[in-house]
């Protein structure tokens, strides 16, 4: 399943596989919410932007088409035609954000549609049966995510309910995979560990869902507006208890500065809305820092957005014909940007794997880590 190949320092180069197919690791998962990435990019182009995993959203697919209809679809694969590994996340983190009105107990939250206001109730069990109609290659347990700052009492209380629920996950897990009609019978599940921003909640909470069966670890509950520094204290913290043979995902990170340096920290797999969000307003990544494309000085500036870059819109756009797509609101801005910042972040990654391989993650680290997130 996971296999580590090579270590600097803490970084670490692996590959992992899955009933889809293979990813080379560290990774970023491109995110497609709602089983589509946000600014009319398909799962065909995310072959050309060097995708390996695709990411979407287990609340979302719940509230709509259903994922009822998803299974009859015969699960996400097929739904949207992406042939490789797919991750679906709990559902708990949009729970907590997206639904105004909503009601924790032990036996899950229930809450209001963001989309028509209708109650819905959410569990471990409910989530584990949502992400198995999806049929997606990792499933994610649900879990309680704790808005920063939170209280010491309420952190710990919550980290306890987060285990209580993991082991209900588990249990549901194994019984829906053991189905004659499940989609993917060989998906596989990550816990998450949560503790906010306490040290030695963080730690005790790994601790103990380390020694439980799942297939992966997931570092939950950060990039949420604490201090980048902060994530990098509680990341140093918590890593050395994660268990070093099984993958480790830092969910919702991030710049390409915290990509570099959660590798460097040990992280295996990172998501994060952030490149495609960006591009729909503008703001792009070279190989020399972030740009706004709507700046004045690009308007009639021939060049592409990176002379280094060899994506389809590199090869083939100017900035001054791609500002005046952003200026006319055409729907087509949106697409082609989207497509410009996921391959940038999906070729740093494979640069990241590279410098591992060669033995010079440390120098990349150093040139590229404070650059990459400048604005020129």
């Amino acid at each position: 399943m996971f296999e580590v190949l090579k270590t600097e320092g803490e970084a670490r180069r692996g590959v992992f596989t899955c009933a889809h197919g293979t990813a080379q690791t560290p990774v970023f998962m491109n995110v497609g919410t709602q089983a589509a990435i946000k600014g009319g990019v398909s799962a065909l182009d995310l072959k050309e932007l060097g995708c390996q995993i695709e990411l979407s959203n287990t609340y979302h697919l719940h509230i709509r088409p259903g994922d009822d209809v998803v299974h009859k679809m015969g699960g996400l694969h097929k739904f949207m035609r992406w042939d490789g590994p797919i991750l679906t996340d709990s559902g708990g983190f949009q729970v907590f954000s997206l639904a105004k009105l909503r009601q924790i107990k032990e036996e899950g939250v229930t809450f209001a549609s963001h989309v028509d206001g209708r109650k819905i109730f959410m569990g471990p069990e409910e989530s584990m049966r949502i992400q198995s109609n999806l049929g997606s290659d990792i499933a994610m347990a649900f879990d309680e995510c704790v808005e920063n700052p939170a209280k010491y009492e309420y952190a710990k209380s919550s980290i306890a309910r987060t285990t209580r629920w993991l082991e209900r996950c588990i249990k549901e897990h194994k019984r829906l995979n053991a189905l004659p009609d499940t989609v993917n019978p060989q998906q596989m599940l990550f816990g998450i560990n949560q503790g906010c921003t306490f040290k030695d909640l963080r730690i005790q909470h790994m601790k103990e869902i380390s020694q439980m069966d799942c297939d992966g670890f997931a570092i939950g509950g950060l990039a949420v507006g604490e201090p980048t520094e902060v994530m990098y204290e509680i990341l140093d913290a918590v890593l050395p208890y994660a268990p070093k043979e099984k993958p480790r995902y830092l969910m919702g990170v991030g710049t390409p500065s915290n990509l570099i340096e959660g590798v460097a920290r040990g992280i295996d797999f990172f998501d994060c809305v952030m490149p495609a969000r960006n591009a729909r307003h503008g703001k792009l990544y070279t190989w020399r820092g972030t740009i706004n494309l709507k700046n004045e000085k690009y308007k009639t500036d021939e060049r592409p957005i990176d002379d280094t870059c060899n994506c389809p819109v590199c090869r083939n756009f100017s900035k001054a014909y791609l500002r005046h797509l952003m200026k006319a609101e055409e729907v087509l801005a949106l697409r082609l940007c989207v497509m410009h910042n996921l391959y940038f972040y999906n070729t740093l990654m494979q640069k990241i794997r590279d410098a591992l391989d060669e033995g010079t993650f440390a120098l990349f680290r150093s040139t590229y880590s404070g650059m990459l997130d400048e604005r020129i």
